[in-house]
């Protein structure tokens, strides 16, 4: 049998890191330095070339993230909804457990001003 005269490079192991070993790291120097590298670096200098450009379909279904719920981390909990609540808000499609959230934040914040406006 005749020997191959081309192959690919073998694929390289991941790695695995452990949440110490990232905590660890972000107080090291070598984050500080990466990091200060990295904001050192203007927009124009960074090259896009290999990104895909969005499509008119990805960029209709994008919307404006609110910087509060950016910080501010989910947990995921259990809650027990009547079948016909459920089904109402899974027939928007994906994304009904975010749909709950915008609800139930929406009814906090109308609670929140109306207890301001009380007092």
């Amino acid at each position: 049998m005749a020997k191959k005269r081309s192959a690919s490079s073998p694929r390289e192991k991941p790695v695995v890191k452990s949440e110490a070993d990232i905590r660890a790291y972000t107080k090291s120097a070598a984050y500080r330095r990466d990091l200060e590298r990295a904001r050192s670096i203007r927009d124009s200098e960074i090259d896009y070339s290999d990104v895909p450009a969005l499509t008119d379909e990805e960029l209709a279904r994008m919307v404006r993230a609110r910087a509060t719920r950016l910080r501010a981390l989910k947990r995921p909990i259990s809650i027990r909804l009547e079948p016909d609540v459920l089904q109402w808000l899974k027939r928007g499609g994906a994304g009904y457990q975010t749909r709950i959230n915008e609800l139930l934040r929406k009814a906090m914040e109308r609670s929140e001003r109306r207890a301001r406006r009380a007092s």
